[in-house]
């Protein structure tokens, strides 16, 4: 019996074990096949056989074996097919598990506990008395250490659900753990932990400059667009100047007429027509000195570098333009600040120099430190929610950052005992509720 359950016991795993020892029970009994199944929450299944490759799950050869170890269970005996003189039972799963052999099956017991089943195959002749009688000492020996072997195969979060079942089991020690319990409960939901306030968040330029018309017109040409970065001076857009270029001209011809006439009545020596085309001139060149300008701003310079935030012109292109209207708005490349919607039943926790972190929406795998500046004290209300805008810089920049992107932002606000962070917000709606409903 000892070389069976040695095999069994040098094994690590359940598999392995039921393997080892049933081919060490086949060579002494000289058995075809033996197979070991165990009982897991009342459901009987397969752990291992000497010949597991003929034994695989849903096939009709393991559905027989598994119906012939439930024989011997239900009737908590060995069950042999032939079945020994003045044996009176149910041998109907053994007999289909035989065929033209002989079969026997029989409990693993731990104690007074069914934990499993033993079957064995031989194809002639049938199993002796003195066999099955050693069988079922063995049986005795071996359902420890299979269940043993169940038990160290589960994962370990069942292994400690079945310790607190048996624990819970004795009245005594049901008592002292859940007083335990509570107690580590309790003690658990006093230790302060970090309170973070979460809240949504946006990146917007730090300045941003509106691009406007200078003068009214039409829109010739467009070179930029949202999203594409800029440099100082580059031309982001030009209006028509046809009409720019036939008034220079005519203000040039008028310039020039009232030089002429000046020449003319300085050669007469004609004081009075001297001072009056003198005027006229200089009234002309102020034209003209407008219209050059005119010229100049048809010529949309970006005035900064930065990016293009607002403003796609492609699809306007030939479009009337007033002048003050705004065609672009940018922003700078390297300076951002961070907005977070705080809810308004957060906003308390909230002061300037509060350190925090903000996880983008493009970049949730990567957090960047900001720090908070400014509480703008007028609430907003968005989604069915009040808010308060929170102003924070950040600390460090990246080439990806864009204005636009959101994210969420957590601000450390102190440390909070577990308890209050469950339910300070429940708790804080019964306080408004009951103020509401009462009547003094």
């Amino acid at each position: 019996m000892l070389r069976p359950l040695a095999a069994a016991l040098s094994r690590p795993g359940l598999a392995e074990a039921a393997a080892g020892f049933c081919s060490e029970l086949c060579e002494m009994l000289r058995c075809a096949r033996g197979s070991v199944g165990v009982l897991e929450d009342g459901v009987l299944r397969l752990a291992g056989s000497s010949h597991p490759a003929e034994l695989q799950p849903g096939q009709p050869a393991a559905s027989a074996l598994l119906d012939a170890m439930q024989e011997a269970l239900d009737q908590q005996q060995v069950v042999a097919w032939p079945p020994l003189p003045g044996q009176d039972l149910v041998t109907l799963a053994q007999r289909q598990l035989a065929a033209s052999g002989a079969a026997c099956s029989l409990p693993l017991v731990d104690g007074t506990r069914v934990v499993g089943a033993l079957t064995l195959e031989r194809n002639a002749p049938g199993f002796t008395s003195a066999e099955l009688l050693a069988l079922a000492d063995l049986s005795r020996l071996a359902g420890p250490v299979f269940e043993l072997k169940r038990e160290l195969a589960q994962p370990w979060h069942r292994r400690v659900a079945q310790a607190a079942r048996a624990c819970l089991a004795h009245p005594t020690r049901r008592q002292m753990a859940v007083a335990g319990g509570v107690a580590v409960l309790l003690l658990a939901l006093a230790i302060p932990v970090p309170w973070r306030v979460s809240a949504p968040a946006r990146l917007e330029g730090s300045v941003q400059r509106a691009v406007v018309a200078a003068t009214d017109g039409f829109l010739q040409q467009a070179n930029v667009r949202p999203g594409d970065r800029v440099k100082a001076g580059q031309v982001l857009a030009e209006l028509a100047s046809q009409d720019l270029e036939l008034e220079r001209r005519r203000r040039e011809s008028e310039l020039r007429q009232h030089e002429s006439a000046y020449r003319a009545a300085q050669a007469r020596a004609d004081r009075s027509q001297m001072v009056t085309f003198q005027a006229k001139a200089a009234e002309a060149q102020a034209m003209l000195s407008l219209v050059e300008a005119q010229l100049v701003r048809a010529r949309i310079e970006a005035p900064f570098d930065g990016i293009v935030i607002k403003g796609d012109l492609n699809q306007n292109l030939g479009a009337p333009v007033q002048r003050g209207e705004v065609l672009m708005v940018l922003a700078p490349n390297d300076s951002f600040r961070l907005i977070l919607e705080v809810d308004e039943a957060d906003v308390g926790a909230i002061r300037p120099g509060q350190r925090g972190a903000l996880a983008l929406a493009a970049q949730p795998d990567r957090t960047l430190s900001f720090v908070t500046r400014r509480i703008v004290p007028v609430a907003s209300t968005a989604e069915g929610r009040n808010y308060f805008e929170v102003e924070a810089a950040l600390e460090q920049n990246l080439p990806q950052l864009r204005p636009g992107l959101s994210g969420v932002a957590k601000v450390d606000a102190g440390w909070r005992p577990i308890a209050w962070l469950f339910g300070h917000r429940a708790l804080d709606w019964l306080r408004l509720a009951w103020w509401k409903v009462t009547p003094w």
